[in-house]
């Protein structure tokens, strides 16, 4: 008798069993997104402070920069930012350099998980590029806040690796970790904002 295929789904706190594989939008929840976000470090652990830096948090900010940058966005298009790291709930925040060693794999199987995650909430599986792009954009800024200000990066190294952003975007956005029962709070009074006004 052959041996069972290895488990590739996970229960959720909710209840639902996810699916990694061919994840399906009815078996996500925002409760499970922020939670699980609330308890992933990013840069590995790797940063200034009392508690993780979370991944709640840096959805957060990252949909503030997304927001306060350029001609206001749709509230769907700041859901979009909010949720852009979204499938980490499930599969963690791996650094760059680690990203690259497991290859391709990675990006597949994050590309289904953010399919079913916007289709979840009423996003497009794939969003327009133009978004995408801002995002992205956002995530930089981010990324070169978080370096300086609780990862050990010198300015001059952060902007090696992710850009000098302009100053505009650096105003009023400094990092206060939070413990993650905050930082979950918080990601879902936002996300439940944003829903409103969709």
């Amino acid at each position: 008798m052959p041996p069972a295929p290895p488990r590739a789904w996970q229960r959720m706190l909710s209840g639902r069993r996810l699916d990694l594989l061919d994840p399906t939008p009815v078996d996500i929840e925002i409760e499970d997104i922020a939670h699980g976000l609330a308890f992933v470090a990013r840069w590995n652990g790797q940063t200034k402070g009392d508690w993780p830096y979370s991944v709640a948090e840096h959805s957060l900010l990252v949909e503030r920069i997304f927001t306060r940058a350029g001609k206001p966005p749709e509230p769907r298009w700041q859901l979009a930012a909010l949720l852009h790291d979204a499938p980490e709930y499930v599969i963690g925040d791996m650094i760059s350099p680690v990203k690259a060693a497991v290859g391709p794999d990675y990006g597949a199987l994050d590309a289904r998980l953010t399919a079913a995650i916007h289709i979840r909430f009423g996003l497009p599986a794939v969003l327009p590029v133009t978004i995408k792009r801002r995002i992205k954009a956002a995530d930089k800024v981010s990324a070169w806040l978080e370096a300086t200000q609780i990862a050990g990066f010198s300015e001059a190294e952060a902007t090696r690796f992710f850009g000098r952003p302009d100053p505009e975007h650096l105003q009023e956005l400094s990092l206060n970790l939070t413990p993650p029962a905050d930082a979950r709070a918080r990601m879902l009074a936002r996300h439940a904002e944003l829903l409103a006004q969709l």
